[in-house]
């Protein structure tokens, strides 16, 4: 992919492209959405359902093997058509899924609402396959990254939003009965305080499906330039046999890989973090399930402050040796949360928000590096290993679950041993990637 002189941070071929980005940056802001309005929902379906941990965290999984599942279809979809196609498909797709949870909720049974998880991130991983190489392309290779991490600024924003509605729109409305008093319910009261929870949980999804179908007839009508840029002749085949030879793009995606399941596990089991602490100081479990969501906030507060200022960073120091600091800061951070048992971890475990801040786009942007035409297909399995969202965090929930005890630490404090094996892995490829870039300039085998 080549550049000139009138290219830069929001300009292509001398011509500006403000308007593709501000609406191609309101679907990172709508995934953002999805993402952390549904985070809370593992703690939420186990107790509607009477579930083990191990069994909510199902939710995750069907949330994120659609990421996985429909990357590869999408990149072929957008390859034969259109960035602005792949972003409708997308926003078409997140729409339905949406829209589903209101008859998962008439059959009031659980594997429907997985089944409306995973359709609905069939279309978000339409949605990352097409937005995040796009805003890549829009501008020089030079500004990319620091690109990608503006438009990425906005995801946490729509984050911020997902929270904040899990928490004052279901949790606090949800029924207060505690996990252990509902098992206590006869079938009939169970049926009664179930079918009032499901119908709190699935307001916000209804609402945000309004929303997209706007968006989306916005988008169809609005002219968005610049598709034939990325225009390959090539085969999916060919050109991903080709990019399985780039060894930077390679670790990429497994840097990716990891860097999502230590995100989905920080941020999903705070709550149960958070939850085991303040029921230890004498707070009920409702409330001491409301609490930890607030620190939630806060850390996601703390995520979206962070990347605004590590865009800034990114012109005065190399990406790869940002994100290696960043990830050995977080891992640090990640050991205090293993091993202190008060509210000190829960600190920790909310400063790793700041350290996370950063890596996601800057995997993404150091992966594509020099990829040119190969962009589309590459971005593909970048989205993939967005899987690690859903391979993770049943590894962490299983380890609550098992109630083991080491070194006089709960089982809740030894399963953060996941996310801190995951950015060891992060650190290794920001390193890796930086020696590529300043030593050897070398980014293929």
């Amino acid at each position: 992919m080549e550049s000139n002189s009138t290219d830069g941070l929001l300009r292509k071929n001398g011509v500006s492209l403000l308007v593709p980005f501000i609406l191609i940056t309101s679907c990172f802001a709508l995934w953002g959405f999805a993402n952390d309005v549904t985070t809370p929902m593992v703690k939420a379906f186990s107790k509607i359902f009477r579930m083990s941990v191990t069994e909510g965290a199902l939710v995750q999984v069907a949330f994120y093997l659609g990421y996985f599942v429909m990357a590869f279809p999408a990149a072929m979809f957008i390859q034969k058509y259109s960035f602005k196609a792949g972003v409708m498909m997308g926003l078409g797709l997140y729409a339905v899924g949406a829209l589903l949870f209101f008859p998962a909720k008439s059959l009031g049974i659980y594997p429907p609402f997985l089944l409306a998880y995973f359709v609905m991130t069939c279309g978000l991983s339409f949605l990352e396959t097409s937005c995040n190489p796009y805003i890549y392309c829009m501008g020089s290779e030079e500004t990319a990254t620091q690109r990608l991490n503006l438009a990425q600024a906005f995801n946490p924003i729509g984050a911020l939003t997902g929270m904040f509605v899990a928490m004052h729109f279901v949790q606090a409305r949800m029924s207060p009965l505690d996990s252990d008093g509902r098992m206590d319910l006869t079938e009939a009261q169970f049926e009664i305080v179930k079918n009032h929870d499901l119908q709190v949980l699935i307001q916000p999804y209804l609402f945000i499906g309004i929303i997209i179908l706007m968006l989306l007839v916005v988008i169809r009508i609005l002219k968005m330039p610049m598709d034939a840029d990325t225009h390959s002749d090539k085969s999916m085949l060919e050109t991903l046999r080709k990019l399985l030879h780039v060894k930077n793009y390679r670790e990429g995606v497994i840097a990716q890989f990891f860097y999502v399941g230590a995100q989905v596990t920080c941020w999903t089991f705070i709550i149960q973090y958070g939850t085991r602490v303040f029921m230890e100081e004498g707070l009920d479990e409702r409330g001491a399930e409301i609490l930890s969501q607030k620190y939630n906030i806060v850390a996601l507060v703390l995520f979206t402050f962070s990347r605004f200022i590590c865009t800034w960073f990114l012109k005065y120091i190399q990406p790869g040796r940002l994100l290696s600091i960043l990830a050995i800061i977080a891992s640090a951070a990640v050991v205090g949360v293993i091993f202190f048992t008060g509210r000190n971890g829960l600190y920790c475990l909310v400063a790793v928000s700041g350290c996370m801040s950063l890596m996601f786009p800057t995997i993404y942007g150091i992966a594509l590096r020099g990829l040119g035409e190969g962009v589309k297909v590459a971005g593909a399995g970048l989205i993939m290993a967005i899987l690690g969202g859903s391979v993770f965090p049943p590894i962490q929930a299983a380890i609550i679950d098992s109630d083991i005890h080491l070194l006089g630490l709960p089982s809740t404090h030894l399963s953060f041993i996941v996310p801190l094996v995951c950015f060891l892995v992060i650190a290794l490829y920001g390193h890796h990637a930086y020696v590529r870039h300043n030593i050897t300039h070398n980014y293929e085998d």
